[in-house]
């Protein structure tokens, strides 16, 4: 595409000064129309060749763009990923917290239960014993309601 631009380009200079205006035609009126033809022809190209500038600018302003909003959107997911960490490490803090507490509380509660059923056990052993006791007092009352009549 540049040589032959290159090449029209030449073909012009050359066809100003003269120098190949005999050479591309037999007589003077295909030179004009040799001339003509490449004149238009180096125009068209021309016009094409600022045409896909501008695109070429057009194309090249979008991508700023795109990378402009590409550029904003990672500012912006970065801020949002800071700030959802900001909230996990309280919770993580407070969840830690709480587990230690948990912790505690199962270490004070391991010799309460094992007191509380200790205590169950001396309870039933007093209260099989007061039972028994019991039992024993009844009988012994019965037997002096006995003792009692028979005198």
């Amino acid at each position: 595409m540049m040589q032959t631009q290159r090449t029209l380009e030449n073909q012009q200079s050359m066809m100003q000064s003269g120098q190949i205006s005999g050479s591309l035609s037999f007589n003077g009126a295909l030179s004009k129309e040799d001339e003509e033809m490449s004149k238009s022809a180096l125009s068209t190209f021309r016009a094409k060749e600022e045409e896909i500038e501008k695109k070429k600018l057009e194309v090249k302003e979008k991508v700023q763009a795109q990378l402009g909003r590409i550029e904003e959107e990672t500012k912006r997911l970065a801020s949002i990923r800071e700030e959802l960490e900001a909230l996990a490490d309280p919770m993580k803090k407070e969840v830690s917290v709480v587990r230690k507490k948990i912790d505690t509380v199962n270490k004070e509660l391991k010799p309460l239960g094992q007191t509380c059923q200790k205590k169950e056990r001396e309870y039933k052993e007093a209260l099989d014993a007061f039972n028994e006791k019991n039992k024993e007092k009844v009988q012994l009352i019965t037997k002096l309601m006995e003792v009692s009549k028979a005198r």
